[in-house]
This record gives structure tokens, sequence and C-alpha cells, in this order.
């Protein structure tokens, strides 16, 4: 089975890099110094989890020069869909699935608009890495959690046969796989966790530890993630009953410096995630009637970054 990742960054090329070393045949889309230097030194990985990783792993700029396969998975933030959507076509065959891993809940429909809805199936990633240099990728902690389902179509009662046999290719590899027939559940899960938590660290431009220690921001990010829940639920999306008390429990386990991706790329003067996080929440719950004023607040406040500029460094 080959698989192609496109955005061998932190999350795509730390999968890219467990792949390789499994001996999975897997090739990254990749740019600029990243790219040279990954077909220089090879596709590094630093981490206490799973070891350091020197990988070789074929790397093209150009998906045309690697052909049809078997999976794409597309791994690159949202901001950057516009030109990475396009690089699906070429790697495009009769069988090709691809795969999603990106954040928010909005990805499986743009790429089936790119490669089709029965090719498209979605998953989420639980994982803490970073771009440390181009080509070295630093990971933390021991998460490397994908949990992965189809996404279109009427909720199903087992998982796909397509499903189970990417994800057998995939847990050789040691990245920790779930299955589900539905993988919608698991992304608005997600999603209703990592939109306000992303929206206010990078509001207040904090990590969470002093947000959770204020009772004005605890009740802000509560909130906010109560919003979200409404939204997921007026969308006919059956998730758990107590997902809020699950959320407020995590995050009150969370170390205190830890810091949403909105957050880091924010203080680098980086684009944001905005339309696929607190965008999306403000832009579904306005079709559906469902009022999210804490999240079009921090959504307005956001704005003026969104394509990324200079700012003050967070502690």
């Amino acid at each position: 089975m080959h698989f192609t990742i496109i955005g061998a960054g932190a999350v795509g090329g730390f999968y890219a890099a467990m792949l390789a070393r499994a001996g999975v045949d897997v090739s990254v889309i990749a740019r600029g110094p990243h790219l040279e230097a990954i077909r220089r030194d090879g596709l590094r990985i630093q981490s206490a989890a799973v070891g350091d990783i020197t990988a070789a792993v074929r790397a093209e700029s150009d998906p045309a020069r690697i052909g049809a396969v078997d999976v794409v998975i597309l791994a690159v933030k949202t901001y950057s869909n516009s030109g990475a959507l396009p690089l699906i076509r070429p790697l495009l065959g009769p069988d090709t699935t691809v795969l999603t891993l990106q954040n928010g809940v909005d990805s499986a429909e743009e790429v089936a608009a790119v490669a089709g809805e029965t090719r498209t199936i979605a998953g989420a990633t639980y994982i803490a890495t970073g771009v440390e240099a181009p080509g070295l990728i630093r990971h933390t902690g021991s998460y490397r959690r994908i949990v992965m389902g189809e996404c279109f179509g009427p909720p199903a009662a087992e998982v796909s046969e397509r499903v189970r046999r990417i994800a057998g290719a995939m847990s050789m590899a040691d990245i920790q796989l779930e299955t589900v027939p539905d993988a919608r559940v698991a992304l608005w899960e997600k999603f209703i966790y990592l939109a306000p938590f992303a929206a206010v660290t990078a509001s207040a431009r904090r990590p969470i530890g002093p947000i959770w220690a204020d009772a004005d921001g605890r009740e802000t990010f509560l909130g906010s993630v109560a919003e979200t829940e409404a939204v997921a639920r007026a969308t006919g999306i059956a998730i758990a009953a107590d997902i809020r008390e699950r959320t407020e429990r995590h995050t009150a386990t969370l170390p205190p410096d830890v810091r949403s991706s909105m957050l880091i790329d924010l203080t680098q003067g980086k684009p944001l995630e905005l339309d696929s996080l607190p965008g999306s929440v403000v832009r579904r719950g306005g079709a559906l009637g469902v009022p999210t004023p804490r999240m079009q607040t921090m959504l307005a406040m956001l704005r003026p970054h969104k394509d990324g500029m200079p700012a003050a460094r967070a502690d």
C-alpha cells in the first residue's frame, strides 16, 4: 500500500517518518527548505516516546512526479487549502482513498469537492509535534493517536473494509489507531474542545493556565464550549451526552503552559486557522440560528491577524 502525505510538517512529517520506519511505502509533498532538508538528510524525528528517527522518504513538490497512490493523507494547516487541495488530483487512481487529518469539521467536504465523497474519509488526530528546523520535527508527550472512519452518507453500523485495511497498514508503524463507523462524531467531539481552546488562548495571548485560574477566563472558555456543543447538536451529530463535562475535566488536567497551535502561530506571525475553527462555529451557528456571542467576539478580535503579522510574544 503506497501512502502519499500532503504536508510533511509537524503532523504529516511525523506520521510519514513512522510509516517509513516500519517499511511502509510512503512519499511526501513538501516545499522550500523543508523539502531540500528531507531530500538531503532524511525526515528526522526527535521523540522520547518513539525514539529518534531518521527516515529516507521520497519528497517531491509536484505530485504528478509520484502519480496515483493507494492513500493520500492531507495534513496541512487549513489556511493552506487553496494551494494544497489541487495537489490531490494527480495522486488519484481508480481505488485511491483520501484521508484528511485536518483540524475542524469542514475539511472532509472540501476534500470531497476535489476527490469525490466516495474517495474521502476523515480522521481526528491527537499529537503534540512541532517543526524545530527544516527536516526536523520534535514530538512531545506520548500521544500519536488517530480516530478515523467514513464521513459521508448515513451512519453505518460497522467500520468499513477500506478503513480497516488502511488502519491495519498504519498500525504496523506504532501509530495508535482507533477505527469507527462514523468519523463525524469524533471530529465534532474534538472540535467542541479545540475551537474554543484555540480561540480563547489566542485571544488572551496566554497559555491555558492563567486563563483557567481566572474565574472570568474559565467562564469564557466553558461558555464557548457550550456554544460549540449547541452548534453540534443543532447539526444533528450524535455527540456524547456528557461531552461538556468531559471537556472540562480534560482541560483541568492540562499543564498550565499548554498553548494552542493557533496561539503559537499568532506569536510567530503566521496565518491562523480562523475560518476552520472559531469561524466555522460562528458561520454554522448563524446558519442554524444558534447564538455564538463569545466565539463571535473572539473571531472579531483575531481576524486582523488572520493572514499573519508580527504580534507580541505570549508568556
